[in-house]
């Protein structure tokens, strides 16, 4: 059976870049690996499940006789190609490996179109579950006039690609709508803030689309749940609730080839 395990393994590792690219990706030791390899050891069920979420495959596939996987992987491989959905899932996680880093809660920022000139505070939190980085965002607030009283949840899927993170996120309910969120890492010694831009469609006063500037701002680990969702809401810019580097980034009007505020004109 072991034997059968490391030869398919191999068989697929044939068809990436590389063996290190495999371990980025997978989030394992490239020494721990090749002990997989070469049939010294077998993954414990945590990183059988990480192998396996990353290949596409089912963890009983992997101990299949060498014959019986290779025509079922040729098989898979074809009706992978005529499954629409498998265009988008194979997107995710990207490089697991680096996107460990950025795992944790986070405000978000951004100019919301429902209220011109007003910053929606917003908590997400990006964490792994089987191989794949889930994201869970809330927002909620009243509104300026304190006429409104709102709470929106959000669920998707992060992807660190090409040095970027995206997130692509559904709202809780089958009516809800879409968003699109992507994230440049500054550099690897500097997590606190992730710049980037947001797109999603705005429910007032009518459903049209947008785009924003966003930052997110880690939030620190002594700071609960409850605690920080009290900091959310909707903000003038010049709010005490949001500090000069959300400020700052949100006010900038230059950006490269792209309006990243809010465009109310377009209402």
């Amino acid at each position: 059976m072991g034997t059968d395990f490391s030869s398919n393994l191999r068989n697929l590792c044939t068809e990436k870049p590389s063996i290190t690219h495999v371990c980025r990706e997978v989030g394992i030791n490239r020494q721990q690996f090749n002990r997989y390899l070469s049939g010294e050891g077998l993954p414990s069920a945590y990183n059988l499940r990480r192998i396996c979420n990353y290949f596409g495959l089912k963890e009983a596939d992997l101990f299949l006789p060498c014959d019986r996987f290779e025509a079922l992987h040729t098989l898979n491989s074809h009706k992978s190609t005529k499954t629409p959905i498998n265009i988008l899932s194979q997107a995710f996680p990207g490089n697991l490996g680096a996107m460990r880093r950025y795992l944790g809660v986070y405000y978000s920022h951004f100019f919301t179109p429902s209220w011109d000139g007003q910053i929606l505070k917003g908590l997400v939190m990006l964490y792994e579950r089987d191989g794949y980085v889930i994201s869970r965002s809330v927002e909620r607030g009243t509104n300026p006039e304190r006429s409104i009283r709102f709470r929106v949840r959000f669920d998707g899927l992060a992807s660190y690609r090409s040095n970027r993170i995206f997130i692509v996120e559904s709202e809780h309910g089958n009516e809800g709508s879409m968003v699109e969120t992507i994230l440049f890492p500054a550099h690897r010694q500097q997590i606190s803030y992730l710049r980037g831009m947001t797109m999603g469609v705005a429910w007032r006063p009518r459903l049209m689309p947008y785009s924003s500037r966003t930052i997110w701002q880690r939030v620190s680990e002594r700071t609960s749940a409850r605690e920080a969702l009290k900091r959310c809401g909707v903000f003038p810019i010049d709010s005490r609730s949001i500090n000069k580097t959300v400020r700052d980034f949100l006010s900038e009007t230059d950006y490269p080839n792209t309006d990243m505020h809010s465009n109310s004109d377009f209402f």
